[in-house]
């Protein structure tokens, strides 16, 4: 196990990962992760459906990234701080370029406050699917702000709900912007690759437009780590779309049920979902800065 970097035994997330035995390409990058608190400065906003924990603040997230030799990140606002996205701007402030964002907005938030997220470094807006995050905005409101997305060069993101996806297809599809899928859908690895909700996904991924995170496993597997039912599902988005997708940790894993995971062991998982060179690169480096136009 690696030293201790200075996690709370209280925290929500692992207290001591260990240092990955995969060595990431340089520029690797984080697609997916989050940042709570400190709340002295950024407040939990009154109607959120959950509470973590225990703070994950930037510094956390920062000694992480060095620990797994992640150099690049997207930070993803988090429903716990509402759409107050202070949080995460700060973050991006002290890192000056190397960490992006992706925030949380109402569907009606106007051109001049994407401007605005826009020059602080955000560079998508995200919508929650899931009952868990309470009542969401309908995908069809959704997809009409996607114009405004276009005028700032922004994505939509989407956290789904797996049977959800089917019949979200084909409003999907009229976005005005590339659309990038959570965590391979959260589909239910015990399921099989021909349930509709991969069978969906893939389809969607047919489509030039349409990106997937292939993070998740330990939230789709049924199994006990290294999810072995799970790295099939991610596999085959890589081998069929690899320039469209990217991959997350998804830290500090908020509303995961069962045990914390291991960051370490997260990342030793993707020399087995990308398992060559080209793909790793692709995954961890060339698609990101594509997608979230990170300077080279």
């Amino acid at each position: 196990m690696a030293e201790d970097y200075g996690l709370s035994q209280a925290s929500s997330y692992h207290p001591n990962p260990s240092k990955p035995k995969l060595s990431l390409p340089p520029g690797a990058c984080d697609a997916h992760c989050h940042v709570f608190g400190p709340t002295d400065r950024f407040p939990y906003a009154e109607n959120r459906t959950y509470t973590p924990d225990g703070e994950a603040p930037k510094e956390k997230l920062f000694a992480l990234h060095e620990l797994l030799g992640i150099e690049r990140c997207v930070i993803v606002q988090a429903g716990v701080h509402g759409f107050d996205n202070s949080v995460v701007a700060d973050a991006i402030d002290a890192k000056g370029g190397s960490y992006l964002g992706v925030a949380l907005l109402q569907a009606d938030v106007d051109i001049s406050e994407l401007r605005r997220l826009d020059k602080i470094g955000f560079r998508g807006v995200r919508f929650n699917f899931m009952r868990h995050l309470g009542k969401g905005t309908a995908i069809e409101d959704v997809i009409a702000m996607t114009p405004r997305l276009a005028e700032v060069g922004w994505h939509l993101q989407i956290h789904p709900e797996s049977q959800l996806l089917e019949g979200m297809a084909p409003v999907l599809k009229q976005s005005a912007v590339p659309v990038v899928i959570d965590h391979q859908a959260r589909v239910d690895a015990s399921l099989g690759q021909d349930q509709p909700a991969f069978v969906a996904l893939r389809r969607l991924m047919e489509d030039e437009r349409f990106w997937v995170k292939v993070s998740g496993s330990e939230r789709n597997s049924r199994q006990p780590p290294p999810h072995d039912d799970a790295i099939p599902f991610a596999q085959t988005l890589v081998a069929e779309h690899g320039d469209r997708v990217v991959w997350g940790t998804d830290w500090p894993h908020p509303n995961l049920s069962g045990p914390v995971p291991d960051d370490g062991a997260l990342v030793n998982l993707l020399a087995r979902i990308a398992p060559s060179e080209a793909a790793l690169q692709a995954l961890m480096v060339d698609n990101p800065i594509r997608l979230y136009r990170f300077a080279d």
